[in-house]
């Protein structure tokens, strides 16, 4: 028999997956092939995706990007015995964008079959539980704490110091909450982890709950994810029919649950507190903090809230050792983190690397530069709510200190490209508007001080009291950032004003302003 593995991710899908494995499993089926067919995750090389890959006697080979009216000339080509065609890759691991990827997070995401709890610890998983169970939940949480994990979210805060925190926290009752309302633009590693490997934020949940003393877990999933939800729904299943959650982990004596909830799709409950409420079936207000959900969180009780990728780098952390996390990275950015690239350029896709990279090795080494061929203008990394880097800053480090030196920040990895044909202006006008669309509305900066900021962009770039305007929206942007209850508000201001700050001239002005 021989294994092709045909990717379930949702970005493989919506460019034709399912249609490629079903003219593959009906040509098998008029020649009598022999053939397993397994669902995989993606490489995450999206730009060859629908891939194929077949196992061989050398190994796994690849074809791609493949449409299903190619199926059949690659049967008879000899796709089944690895040979050459048109389309044929090799060993996708070799491919440079791969083969220098550190991929701790996403070690199985594109080899296994997502849902396989056989497949999942036969590649590793669940080792870093093993030995969670026979450690104290001190040393679990001095693990992480050793490892330099900061928030994958966003947020960049030291897991570590949450944790201890719930941990030292007295109550009957706590919470382990995993935030996967990824609502970025230009996001997708939590989406790919979910879909591609469930069981190791499975695994790293169970292991928080046993660090903090918690046994109820809640994933928060946005509804605009429906194959992780299936996937995750599996994957859960599988591990409390197998005992790896339950009242009695591994037989342990340890208990911990975990369910999957849908929220409706609102960013803002990206935000921690709307999240909570959002999870006690409330509407998706931002909390007053303190106090902090590590106290006071989900229902009244000490909470762990950690996004997808955070968590999901927890097994390994328990596995190896939280030096050996620590020894990727630079400064205080230690381990990797999933970088995610989308927009004008030529290789879109994910690939896991150290902190360290320059945006100009990321953009041009990995991505290829952009898809149009024209030279690179701006890149805003972090999300909607990041900063717009200039070319002069494509030096820059991927450090979350560096970043924050230039006012930007690292965000969820998230990196959308711009060519020179951007305008810049418009992309400003953009970030006052979505925070128009997303506020929830709880505090005066963000809720007005977004329409307002629509409205000083316009009249700015229709020439109207240009310099007085300007002064204008560094004020009201000053007010959001220091004024707001959240990053809604609190960051919106970041690429207003750093669009303003390196391309004044799409403003219609003639120099640069003294923008932060």
């Amino acid at each position: 028999m021989t294994r092709i593995f045909i990717s379930r991710d949702s970005t493989a899908l919506s460019l034709g997956a399912n249609q490629v494995a079903e003219a593959l499993q009906q040509a098998a089926d008029s020649k009598g092939l022999d053939v397993e067919l397994v669902r995989n995750g993606s490489r995450g090389l999206f730009w060859l995706e629908p891939m194929i890959e077949v196992e061989t006697a050398q190994g796994r080979v690849a074809y791609g990007p493949v449409q299903s009216q190619d199926v059949v000339e690659l049967v008879e080509a000899g796709m089944l015995e690895g040979k050459e065609h048109a389309l044929f890759l090799g060993d996708i691991e070799a491919l440079p964008y791969f083969k220098d990827q550190s991929r701790l997070t996403f070690a199985r995401v594109g080899i296994t079959d997502p849902v396989s709890l056989d497949d999942y610890l036969a590649h590793e998983g669940y080792r870093g539980l093993k030995n969670a169970l026979n450690m104290s939940a001190q040393d679990i949480v001095q693990q992480v704490t050793d490892s330099g994990l900061r928030g994958r979210g966003g947020a960049a805060f030291p897991t570590g110091i949450k944790w201890n925190t719930v941990l030292n926290a007295p109550a009957e009752q706590k919470y382990i909450v995993c935030n996967a309302d990824e609502g970025d633009s230009g996001t997708f590693s939590d989406r790919m982890v979910m879909e591609g490997d469930p069981f190791v934020l499975i695994e790293g949940m169970t292991i928080a709950g046993l660090a903090v003393g918690a046994t109820q877990g809640y994933i928060y999933l946005r509804v605009e994810y429906p194959h992780a939800n299936v996937a995750l729904n599996e994957a859960i299943a599988n591990a409390y029919a197998n005992g790896y959650l339950g009242d009695d982990i591994l037989g342990s004596g340890k208990a911990f649950h975990l369910e999957v909830r849908l929220g409706a799709g609102a960013y803002i409950c990206g935000e921690e507190t709307s999240l909570l409420e959002s999870l006690e079936g409330k509407r998706g207000l931002v909390r007053f903090k303190p106090p902090l959900p590590a106290i006071i969180g989900l229902f009244g009780k000490p909470t762990v809230v950690n996004n997808v990728v955070s968590l999901a780098s927890v097994p390994i952390i328990l596995d190896k050792g939280g030096d050996y996390y620590r020894d990727y990275g630079i400064g205080r950015s230690r381990g990797t983190l999933p970088l995610q690239l989308a927009g004008n350029i030529k290789y879109p896709g994910l690939f896991e690397a150290a902190f360290g990279l320059t945006l100009r090795e990321i953009l041009y080494d990995y991505g290829g530069g952009s898809a149009s061929g024209r030279p690179i203008r701006a890149v805003q990394v972090g999300g909607p709510l990041g900063a717009y880097v200039p070319e002069s800053q494509f030096d820059t480090p991927l450090d979350y200190e560096a970043f924050s030196a230039i006012s930007a920040v690292v965000g969820h990895g998230g990196i959308v490209v711009h060519d020179d044909t951007v305008d810049m202006a418009a992309m400003a006008r953009y970030a006052m508007e979505f925070c128009v669309e997303e506020s929830c509305g709880k505090c005066t900066p963000c809720r007005i001080g977004s329409i307002r900021g629509v409205e000083v962009i316009d009249r700015i770039v229709k020439g109207i009291q240009k310099e007085q305007n300007t002064v204008l929206l560094e004020d009201l942007c000053d007010t959001m950032v220091n004024g707001s209850l959240c990053a809604m508000g609190g960051m919106t201001p970041y690429p207003v004003l750093s669009a303003l700050k390196h391309f004044p001239e799409d403003f219609g002005l003639d120099k640069a302003v003294d923008a932060a």
